[in-house]
Order: C-alpha cells, then sequence, then structure tokens
C-alpha cells in the first residue's frame, strides 16, 4: 500500500492515458489499419499509457537526502 500511495501520481498518469489512448483510438483512429499505433485499441491504450505515465513522473519531487 506505501508503494502506491508513493507513485500516486504515475498510476493516476498511466490510468488517464490509457483512457484518453483508447479514447483517440475510439474517435480518431486508422481507418486503413496499416498505423502501427492508432490502428489497435490495444496498441492505443497501451502507448497512452506510457506517454501518461511518463509525463507526470517528470512533476514527482525527489526526496533529498541530508548528511549527518
Amino acid at each position: 500500500m506505501n508503494f502506491i500511495l508513493k507513485h500516486k501520481l504515475i498510476f493516476l498518469g498511466i490510468t488517464a492515458g490509457a483512457s484518453l489512448g483508447y479514447i483517440y483510438y475510439h474517435f480518431v483512429g486508422c481507418s486503413s489499419g496499416s498505423c502501427a499505433i492508432t490502428s489497435d485499441p490495444l496498441n492505443s491504450a497501451l502507448y497512452g499509457a506510457l506517454m501518461g505515465g511518463l509525463l507526470l513522473s517528470s512533476f514527482k519531487k525527489e526526496e533529498v537526502k541530508t548528511k549527518s
């Protein structure tokens, strides 16, 4: 549980990215089927999850360790 609370911003980005990736597939998609990412809903959701996780992980603050 501590792991989830520590990385909640990343999990939020993954969830939002996967949702937005699927929404992009559903409304825009690729009609010819030759697009690598947007021709399949799973690919779109996974790519969105990856991008969302990476985007929101860039806002994570790192703990600074001080010498005592």
